[in-house]
C-alpha cells in the first residue's frame, strides 16, 4: 500500500517542448501560479528536501517544465509561472503556449495544483487561469500559499473573499488546501490526494 512517505526525490529533466518531456509512464502532477507565489519553497516542503527546486529571489525564474521523480513511482512537476511582467512579450506567449498544450496534452497528466497567495485580495489573473481550467476540464486543486504570514481571522477573511468571487461564477468550489512551506501546514493533506490519484491511476491502467 502506497504511503505519503517521500523516500526519494529526484530531479529528472528541465524541458522547453513536449518532445523532451519525460516519457508518460507514471502519473504526474503539475504546480503552478503567479510568480513569487511561493512554489519552490512549497514543492521543497512536500518534499522535505531543501533546495530540490531552485528559490529566488527573482520572480519568473522557472521558464521550463522541470519534472522530480518522487518515490520512483511519481512525477512531481513544477510549471513557469505566469503573470511575471519583465519578461518580454513574445517571452511571456512562448512560456504560456507550451504550459496550455502541456496542461491540455499530457496524458499523465492527473491534476494540477494552482498556487493563490493567500496574503492577497482574490487576483483577476488567478480567477481566469482558473476558469480556463475549469472551461477545459482540467481538473485542479487550488492550494492557498503563504498562510503563516496571516493572523487565523485575516487568513479566514481572505478565504470568504475568494469564496464570494468565485462562487459568482461558479456552482461550487473546486478543492482547496491551505498550507504553509514554514510550519508545513496542508503537506499530508496534498500528499494523501496524490497517493489516492495514484491508486486510482494504476487501476486505470
Amino acid at each position: 500500500m502506497e504511503t505519503t512517505k517521500i523516500t526519494s526525490a529526484v530531479f529528472v529533466k528541465s524541458s522547453e517542448s513536449l518532445k523532451q518531456l519525460p516519457k508518460p509512464d507514471k502519473p504526474e502532477y503539475a504546480f503552478i501560479g503567479r510568480s513569487n507565489v511561493g512554489k519552490s519553497s512549497l514543492i521543497n516542503t512536500i518534499c522535505q528536501r531543501k533546495n530540490l527546486a531552485k528559490t529566488s529571489a527573482t520572480p519568473g525564474k522557472t521558464r521550463l517544465i522541470n519534472h522530480f521523480l518522487i518515490n520512483d513511482s511519481w512525477y512531481l512537476v513544477d510549471l513557469p509561472g505566469y503573470g511575471y511582467a519583465r519578461v518580454s512579450h513574445s517571452m511571456r506567449e512562448k512560456f504560456s503556449d507550451f504550459v496550455r498544450e502541456y496542461l491540455l496534452k499530457r496524458e499523465s497528466l492527473v491534476n494540477t495544483y494552482v498556487l493563490i497567495d493567500s496574503r492577497l485580495k482574490p487576483q483577476k489573473i488567478d480567477l481566469e487561469f482558473m476558469e480556463w481550467m475549469a472551461l477545459n476540464n482540467l481538473p485542479f486543486t487550488i492550494v492557498f500559499t503563504k498562510t503563516d504570514k496571516l493572523s487565523n481571522n485575516e487568513l479566514t477573511a481572505n478565504l470568504i473573499q475568494y469564496r464570494t468571487a468565485m462562487l459568482a461564477f461558479w456552482e461550487s468550489m473546486p478543492p482547496q488546501v491551505i498550507t504553509s512551506s514554514v510550519s508545513g501546514r496542508g503537506r499530508e493533506e496534498i500528499l494523501t490526494q496524490i497517493v489516492q490519484y495514484n491508486q486510482f491511476f494504476k487501476s486505470q491502467k
